[in-house]
């Protein structure tokens, strides 16, 4: 005779307990991103408006080149044609930046409220500060000093 199973009784599911976190980490947590956030767009300021090698580039230079292109571009084959189309569209982008500009002593400023507790949070050098390209002055403002590791 084959044997039964006898039915068992389902166990209740195991439910998750219903952690909330508190005031105070919920707020550390916003100072945490909010000082990322500062760091991160200062270091993205400074690594878009470093000064690049050789002649720097005017509105005025752009202008002439544009002028250049458009002159150039109806007496042409297809693909040199498409390399132009392709300088003009870049020249255009390179003279809008050059003419919005950036304001970086708004970024500076936030950078300097977060910059100290960031570096001591993450282990951040004075050296590393200044091999990617922050101030002097910037890290001083900051209160970032050589002593600081």
């Amino acid at each position: 005779m084959p044997a039964t199973k006898k039915p068992h009784a389902k166990k209740p599911l195991k439910t998750k307990s219903t952690r909330s976190m508190s005031d105070e980490h919920k707020a550390a947590l916003a100072v945490g991103r909010e000082s990322g956030r500062a760091v991160r767009t200062y270091l993205e300021a400074l690594e878009t408006n470093r000064p690049k090698r050789g002649r720097k580039r005017t509105p005025e230079s752009i202008d002439k080149r544009l002028t250049a292109i458009e002159a150039e571009i109806g007496s042409t084959d297809p693909i040199r044609r498409l390399s132009l189309i392709q300088e003009q569209l870049d020249l255009s982008a390179e003279k809008e930046s050059l003419q919005a500009g950036v304001d970086l002593s708004t970024l500076e400023a936030d950078f300097v409220k977060f910059a100290k507790t960031y570096s001591q949070n993450k282990g951040i050098s004075y050296s590393a500060w200044r091999t990617i390209g922050v101030g002097a002055d910037v890290l001083k403002k900051a209160g970032i000093s050589r002593s600081i590791a």
